[in-house]
């Protein structure tokens, strides 16, 4: 598509934007009398309007019906979680088998790695990429050191070549080949969180099973961002949170998938719980652990309903739009962003994420070049003019246009404002 760099062009672009109207489906911040440039929903999406509504229906129901909630109330506790399931399952290309809703993300990140972590003296590495996000980093040492293993011959770490800021598929697929005889778990983001870029999940996972690895993904910012087939790309599994792109709220309940061929493997190790039970004997109250098939035999606890109910507001505007319109648009953003800040400011801003629009989502992590003002004191200054964007240490301001609430109009004043700022 051609862009132009100028104000009626992003206005003409809102106009002819099919998904335009569901901006007004969500809250947005205010900044004085307002609406704020809010590009951060890769950190905390916006609250949708149904979302008020779902929750006190639930604080209603327990309310008015105390225990008998369980199976009396509009939406009955007792299989709440099965509410996302179809949902949740089309948003990632997979199988109602294949995915439950549960915990949050690190907890799930460990409870896989229970199951599929199973190091041997001979086969006993895992592989993330270098600057994987804290939390990450955090399990997979201490699931290294928890089976006696010492990171420091453990956990390989993917690191650019000099001068890049991200990943080549091919040396990744090197690192794959070279280690295959003591690789267990290649673990990678779907998005890196720093740099905004999205990894080959297809590509990568046939190069992790070819070595005889197990195919882990941390989709906390793909799911909601790009188009998944889980399913189809023969994923092992995969975690996710739903409270960035998936407007879910602060700390909201994560999702998890396990791809099918595993649903019946029983007698792989798992941390046990309740609600992981056959449900059908669950109240049985009985002392043997008999695990549902697939995604919900990793279940624990029953599930938080005051907590899940705000991602019903969101999964059901995904799944009116459908991942492959918000794709489209998404696409538009974060090119007409990207042409806007290589016309007003070449010199001024380096784009760390890839070029290439297959290699990223909405997310664009930007890096100040030397000589201007610096970074953090450019960022604080743009919260104080109305745009929320996000700030990663060392130097990078990362921004994100979501389709779902954001407009051409939001990029362009962002464009503007950070021009202002950096020439003042």
């Amino acid at each position: 598509m051609t862009f132009r760099a100028d104000a009626a062009f992003a206005a003409g672009m809102d106009r002819a934007d099919p998904l335009a109207g569901y901006r007004e489906r969500f809250h947005i911040p205010r900044h004085g009398n307002s609406e704020e440039i809010y590009l951060c929903g890769n950190s905390l999406g916006l609250q949708p309007r149904n979302t008020a509504r779902y929750l006190q229906e639930e604080l209603q129901d327990w309310q008015r019906l105390a225990v008998k909630g369980h199976f009396a109330g509009r939406r009955p506790w007792l299989a709440y979680h099965e509410l996302f399931t179809e949902r949740s399952a089309r948003l990632v290309g997979a199988g109602p088998l294949e995915v439950v809703n549960m915990n949050t993300l690190t907890v799930n990140l460990h409870l896989m790695m229970v199951s599929f972590y199973r190091p041997t003296p001979q086969r006993h590495k895992i592989l993330i990429e270098h600057g994987a996000f804290p939390s990450d980093r955090y399990a997979v040492t201490s699931q290294i050191r928890f089976h006696g293993h010492d990171p420091d011959a453990s956990l390989i770490e993917l690191v650019p070549r000099a001068g890049c800021a991200t990943v080549d598929s091919g040396d990744v697929e090197a690192v794959i080949a070279a280690e295959a005889e003591q690789l267990a778990l290649v673990l990678l983001p779907g998005v890196q969180y720093y740099s905004g870029q999205a990894f080959e999940i297809a590509r990568l996972t046939r190069a992790a099973r070819a070595a005889g690895a197990i195919a882990g993904w941390d989709l906390a910012h793909a799911t909601g961002n790009l188009p998944l087939q889980l399913h189809d790309w023969g994923v092992d599994f995969a975690v996710w949170c739903n409270y960035k792109y998936l407007n879910a709220g602060p700390g909201a309940v994560a999702g998890c998938f396990v791809h099918e061929r595993h649903a019946r493997d029983f007698d792989r190790p798992r941390f046990a719980g309740w609600w992981g039970h056959d449900k059908a004997a669950r109240f049985r109250m009985q002392p043997g652990f008999a695990p549902m098939p697939g995604a919900e035999g990793w279940q624990l606890s029953n599930p938080p309903i005051l907590a899940l109910a705000p991602l019903l507001a969101s999964l059901e505007i995904f799944d009116e739009v459908g991942m492959h319109a918000l794709r489209e648009k998404s696409l538009q953003l974060t090119g007409f962003m990207e042409f806007l800040l290589q016309q007003r400011l070449p010199d001024a801003v380096e784009i760390l994420t890839p070029q290439d629009p297959a290699r990223r989502g909405c997310q664009l992590s930007l890096r100040l070049h030397s000589g201007r003002a610096p970074a953090r004191k450019v960022f604080e200054q743009l919260e104080q003019r109305g745009v929320t964007c996000d700030w990663r240490e060392p130097d990078v301001i990362r921004v994100a246009p979501v389709p779902l609430y954001n407009t051409c109009g939001d990029v362009y004043r962002f464009a503007e404002i950070l021009e202002e700022v950096l020439r003042a």
